[in-house]
């Protein structure tokens, strides 16, 4: 049997660490981030970084206690993920901590043997091709429900 709920993960190299535990997480960081500088999240609230963070297995990345990047993966640990929000500050780009976290998110234990990942992107495809994730072979059968102006008030 599956676990319904996912296991804690810490991992250390050098003077960085990513772990998974929530209350180590710097909300206010990460939604600085997200509405200022992301394109992807901007003017989204501070509850609804801390409710999707609430309902999330995140990924926060640490040079020594302060978090420099974060990662979120939404799923039901047997059949999908959505990957998302996916960033390092600015400063730390370019020392493969990216690839790191990328390698620690595909290798948690309860994120295993899954059917489909999920991700949107429009940088760093690069990246996200090295951890086998592809365009969509069949886009005509892709459907979503997009409101971009969700955030603004």
């Amino acid at each position: 049997m599956l676990p319904s709920k996912a296991k804690n993960i810490e991992v250390s190299k050098e003077n960085y660490k990513i772990s998974t535990d929530k209350s180590k997480l710097d909300v206010l960081m990460i939604h600085d981030f997200l509405t200022n500088e992301s394109g992807w999240s901007d003017g989204i609230s501070y509850d609804i970084v801390k409710l999707s963070i609430d309902n999330s297995l995140n990924f926060g990345l640490y040079d020594n206690e302060k978090q420099i990047g974060f990662a979120r993966v939404i799923s039901d640990y047997a059949t999908i993920a959505y990957l998302g929000d996916i960033f390092i500050l600015k400063e730390y780009r370019g020392l493969g901590l990216s690839k790191w976290l990328m390698e620690t998110i595909m290798r948690h234990p309860n994120l295993q043997n899954l059917r489909r990942w999920i991700l949107l992107t429009s940088t760093a495809e690069w990246l996200y091709k090295k951890y086998g994730f592809t365009k969509l072979p069949k886009p005509e059968i892709y459907m979503e429900k997009f409101d971009p102006n969700v955030y603004v008030k």
